[in-house]
């Protein structure tokens, strides 16, 4: 009997166990993919996203082809698609790899139910996580909500199976469905302002895995050192390969074990390497999403709710735009614009400037990276945005203000950063290209620069904002005790 694996965020043909349960079912098999976005509500893929999904799919279709296969595609409502593709398919099972968003988790639910009623055979897998999220408990039976003990329960478990071998060929059906054409879905902007995406970008199965190769063979090694310099590339750039399943953390984590067995290192070593620990963050991130799923809109901490958040609609485009005054966060925002992506050290930097320096609501950063990201994750988005702003799990402490001029300094010393992502203060020594508005007349003449002319000065004073954010935010923990 026939058997349709639906594709979600699992765009990849190796490592797949839903696609691997489907071809054990022993028939032919029918890929499928409806776009349903209005049922992810209020958590719709934002447009970088929609971009990255497009091109996705266009190299799922591609390494589909290459098995003999093609995806069906279509659009509307999930369980009336898959009903109707099962009708004229003759499929009697249908395998999926799980998701863990709230509202997606409730409908996928009603939607395996339902099609077990109407007599299908339903499984689902994961695929996306090294251990599920209701697997990891603390001693008392509860999630956990710091991560150090977090991600020592995950190392204390075997390590991850090998990944599994994408199948060489896929049994067809007689005939095939009809399906829309990829570009009915309308996922790409109608105006290009996507370009810088695909300068940098290779989305699909083949480009996850060549960034993982590249990452291991160059930059793994040096990670530790380098993964806080945004000016050098020294992080794996992994993270929308990730998020839309073009890779899974098992296939990383095997990668990791390769490479660190041929450079000779210890079991211990590589399994407590920084860049797996970066894995475990994510593990953590879908850990908490889980067990608190309001947190995309409310704090984990209850009590700063009533936190007295500012609405600056002029301060918050300014921040938007790189527009600030203060060159870290400005390159930051516009690598983010051009690019759909931002260095993780320079993610802590923005976010903290907004949330501490302009006491502007973390939700209001998260809802621009969901938007604007192109590894736009509801888990990690949370925890990174909630984390920033001290009311979520492991939380950075309240009197933690990143300093946007001495973070720029010590990891983007030269500037290097700063004069891509800014090339209007490209011509000022490195003395002064984290405080331009410091800079002696003459040198800003020599660079051209002209204060709030062709780059502004700060839209406000970070020593004088530090302090009534500590203010705030004291006020806040005086609460809580």
């Amino acid at each position: 009997m026939n058997s349709l694996v639906w594709f979600r965020l699992d765009l990849r043909l190796a490592d797949n166990p839903a696609l691997d349960a489907a071809v054990k079912h022993k028939g032919p098999v029918v890929p499928v993919f409806v776009w349903a976005p209005d049922e992810e509500a209020p958590w719709e893929p934002g447009g970088a996203s929609c971009w990255w999904m497009h091109q996705s799919l266009l190299a799922l279709q591609s390494k589909l082809e290459s098995v003999g296969s093609r995806l069906i595609i279509r659009r509307g409502e999930t369980l009336a698609a898959l009903r109707q593709v099962a009708r004229e398919t003759g499929a009697n099972a249908i395998f999926w790899n799980r998701r863990y968003e709230p509202a997606v988790m409730a409908r996928d639910q009603i939607i395996k139910q339902s099609l077990r009623d109407d007599g299908f055979k339903v499984e689902s897998f994961n695929g996306a996580l090294l251990h599920e999220p209701w697997t990891i408990e603390n001693q008392s039976g509860k999630p956990f909500q710091v991560f150090t003990p977090f991600w020592k329960k995950c190392l204390s478990l075997p390590d991850p199976t090998e990944s599994i071998r994408a199948p060489k060929k896929l049994p067809t059906p007689a005939k095939w469905p009809k399906s829309l054409a990829l570009d009915e879905l309308g996922l790409e902007p109608k105006i290009n302002w996507a370009k810088g995406f695909s300068e940098v970008w290779q989305p699909g199965e083949d480009g996850a895995r060549a960034n993982l190769d590249r990452f291991l063979a160059s930059a793994f090694t040096q990670y530790t050192v380098q993964r806080n310099h945004p000016g050098v590339a020294g992080t794996s750039r992994l993270s929308p390969h990730l998020h839309f399943g073009e890779i899974t953390p098992r296939q990383i984590w095997n990668g990791v074990k390769k490479i660190a067995s041929k450079n000779g290192m210890t079991t211990a070593s590589w399994r407590e390497a920084q860049f797996l620990t970066e894995i475990g963050w994510r593990e953590f991130a879908h850990h908490l999403l889980f067990h608190f799923p309001k947190t995309p809109t409310e704090p984990l901490r209850s009590s700063f709710a009533n936190f007295p958040w500012r609405e600056d609609a002029k301060m918050l485009t300014a921040w938007q735009r790189g527009q600030t005054g203060y060159p870290i966060v400005d390159a930051g925002m516009r690598e983010l614009w051009t690019t759909g992506w931002m260095h993780n050290r320079v993610r802590m930097i923005v976010a903290s400037f907004l949330v501490k320096d302009l006491l502007t609501s973390w939700t209001e950063g998260a809802r621009w990276f969901w938007d604007t990201l192109v590894d736009a994750d509801l888990a990690q988005n949370t925890l990174g945005w909630q984390w920033t702003a001290g009311c979520g799990a492991d939380a950075a402490p309240y009197f933690r203000v990143f300093n946007p001029v001495s973070q720029g300094k010590k990891f983007d010393p030269k500037g290097d950063y700063v004069r891509r992502w800014c090339p209007e203060l490209a011509k000022l020594p490195d003395e002064w290209i984290h405080q331009p508005w410091l800079a002696p007349h003459d040198v800003l003449v020599r660079a051209g620069l002209e204060l709030d002319r062709n780059y502004p000065r700060p839209i406000i004073a970070h020593n004088i904002a530090r302090e009534v954010a500590l203010e705030a935010f004291a006020k806040t923990k005086r609460v809580l005790e």
